[in-house]
């Protein structure tokens, strides 16, 4: 299926496995793009030389297109950008919004940038800064997010903006590709449900608690970081909700000592990260810290197998998911399904634009 998404980035299918911490590593990105979508490495809890390390290991696994995701606001932004240049990476992923300057360096050396976004303001700004495409994620997308539904938000931004939209949040079969499609948008992204595959590096434990999760277990909480944040109920997310200040200093505090000595951060880098995160929200020194290191929270989930202690981000659609394929065996189904939906929408008198 050709859209104006696998044109820009070379790849066989509209859709994306997009960037999430400790999830989207070497073996993960290079097995989607084996499968003919794009793959998207999450760079943001890897040291520089850890990242060049990465890039290169999925270089080694597959000749297909991927992407880097980065934190914009990083400290070392700029440094990452070199690596992802001087080794050749096709496609720059964004959580927050890089500068104009940022973008027009990525492009001046042939890489597409593509930012995502949450409002229709956004995707105009990045659109007016020179980006190549966005992916817009409503409310049902794991991670923080936004109150606006995808199906609410996209057409407002397909309406926006002249670039390729590629929709987030809710999609994880072959009918949303199509929903996507009708509204305008050039592909899909999906995180919850690429995490849920046999080539995801998560520990069993863990994808069986998503597996068992249903809708209602999914929720939006501002405890973590003081940011809306869609993830599963957990033992450590009903803590914070009914934790003290003083109890979740102290536990932020043991969180963030940690992740700074794995990712090679000061105090004052650590709290300036924390800082940036704030947009303008009354948060808390514990949520200052939290928003720093809410890495090591993850960590803790998707690496260390310890759902009590860890966030275990999720898109609303882990209460529909039952089972975990290969990213080949899941790539393969949803564009099947993808055809056999739109076959159908033709036999019923209407049919899907070229």
């Amino acid at each position: 299926m050709e859209t104006p998404l696998t044109r820009l980035v070379g790849v066989s299918h509209p859709i994306v496995q997009t960037g999430m911490g400790w999830v989207a590593g070497p073996r993960l990105v290079s097995a989607t793009a084996n499968a003919g979508a794009l793959g998207i490495l999450a760079s943001a809890t890897m040291t520089v030389d850890r990242l060049r390390e990465a890039i290169r290991e999925v270089k080694s696994r597959t000749d297909a297109p991927f992407g880097v995701n980065l934190r914009a606001d990083a400290a070392d932004a700029g440094d990452r950008v070199g690596v992802m240049i001087e080794e050749g990476v096709r496609v720059a992923s964004f959580a927050l919004a890089p500068s104009r300057e940022l973008i027009a360096e990525l492009k001046d050396a042939g890489v597409v940038v593509v930012p995502s976004i949450g409002a229709r303001r956004h995707a105009e700004k990045v659109a007016a800064w020179g980006a190549d495409a966005v992916i817009v994620q409503g409310g049902e997308g794991g991670g923080h997010t936004g109150e606006v539904a995808t199906t609410v938000l996209l057409p407002q931004v397909v309406d926006a903006v002249d670039i390729p939209v590629v929709a987030a949040g809710g999609f994880h079969d072959g009918r949303g590709l199509v929903a996507a499609l009708a509204y305008g948008a050039a592909g899909i992204a999906m995180g919850t449900r690429f995490l849920l595959t046999s080539d995801s590096t998560v520990p069993d434990a863990v994808k069986a608690r998503y597996l068992a999760a249903t809708v209602r277990d999914v929720t939006v909480t501002t405890a973590v970081d003081g940011l809306p944040h869609r993830m599963l109920r957990t033992e450590l997310v009903a803590g914070l909700e009914n934790a003290g200040r003083t109890r979740a200093l102290v536990h932020a505090l043991r969180r963030a000592a940690g992740f700074r000595r794995l990712s090679g951060l000061t105090w004052r880098q650590l709290v300036r990260d924390g800082l940036s995160l704030r947009h303008g929200k009354d948060l808390t020194w514990s949520q200052v810290l939290l928003a720093a290191n809410t890495p090591m929270l993850l960590k803790s989930a998707m690496v260390d197998g310890r759902t009590d202690l860890g966030v275990m981000a999720s898109g609303q659609v882990a209460g529909v998911i039952d089972d975990l394929p290969s990213c080949a065996e899941l790539v393969e189904r949803i564009m099947a399904q993808a055809a056999q939906t739109m076959s159908g929408l033709s036999v019923g008198g209407a049919s899907m634009p070229a």
